[in-house]
Parts: C-alpha cells; sequence; structure tokens
C-alpha cells in the first residue's frame, strides 16, 4: 500500500478508534520479520517497545536505493512502522534524508493522538532509517 492510499484511507475515517483500528490492520499486513534479523543489532534503541529494523541497500543509477522490513512486539507500533515502511522504504537514500515524516503524521492527524513514549519510539526510527541512509550515501 502506498502512502498516499494510506493518507486517503486515514482521511476518511472519522472517529480515532477507527483510525486505530486501521493502524493496527496496517500492522497486522506486514510481511513476516526473519527470526534470525531479531538481534540487538537491528533492535531500534530508544523505543519503550521491542522494535526491529533492517535495511537493504541496492546501488542504482540513483545512487544507493534502501527497502526495509521491520516488527514489533506491539501491534500499533507495528501499524506506526507500515506507515515509516510505505513513506521511505524502496527510495534513494538522497531522498529518504529529504522526506518531512512530521508532515505525513500531521496530516492524518496521528502525532497528537500518539503517547509521548510512541512519539520517541517513532522518532527513534525515523532517524535509524536516516542514519541507515547517510551510511549507504557515505559508502558510495
Amino acid at each position: 500500500m502506498s502512502i498516499d492510499d494510506i493518507i486517503d484511507d486515514f482521511e476518511l475515517l472519522d472517529s480515532w478508534d477507527d483510525r486505530y483500528r486501521f493502524l493496527i490492520e496496517l500492522g497486522r499486513k506486514l510481511p513476516p520479520f526473519p527470526e534470525d534479523e531479531r538481534s540487538e543489532a537491528t533492535k531500534v534503541q530508544g523505543c519503550a517497545s521491542q522494535v526491529w529494523l533492517v535495511s537493504n541497500m541496492a546501488e542504482t543509477a540513483d545512487g544507493p536505493r534502501l527497502s526495509f522490513v521491520g516488527d514489533s512486539d506491539a501491534h500499533i507500533v507495528r501499524g506506526l512502522i507500515a506507515i515509516l515502511l510505505a513513506l521511505y522504504s524502496g527510495k534513494p537514500a538522497r531522498d529518504i534524508l529529504a522526506i518531512d515524516p512530521a508532515a505525513v503524521f500531521n496530516r492524518i492527524g496521528l502525532r497528537e493522538h500518539l503517547t509521548p513514549q510512541r512519539s520517541n519510539g517513532l522518532r527513534s526510527m525515523v532517524e535509524r532509517i536516516r542514519a541507515d541512509a547517510r551510511g549507504a550515501l557515505a559508502a558510495v
């Protein structure tokens, strides 16, 4: 599902109960996360829930392009991961660094409905994605 589709679907939902259910459903649709990738190296620090994030880089004419897989032990956090993957995965590293995730989360009205712990975890996930993009650019 594209980030534009996710935003459109969020905008159709009137109540926050419906939006949370949709967020949880997005998380349920994440591809299975490889068990052998659940390690301290792939764990995102700064999240109250357990979160794992793995990036894969491919060299393209546009420079390095990153794809991501992720998982969490918390349903809502899995939904947040699904949104971040739709926003970032498959994009060139330079584009990843230019994306403003706050604008997306503000547009769907999610930021004000996240607990401070989840907001901090979301920032940690975004910083990890950006760090991977910076690392990919430095490696070329």
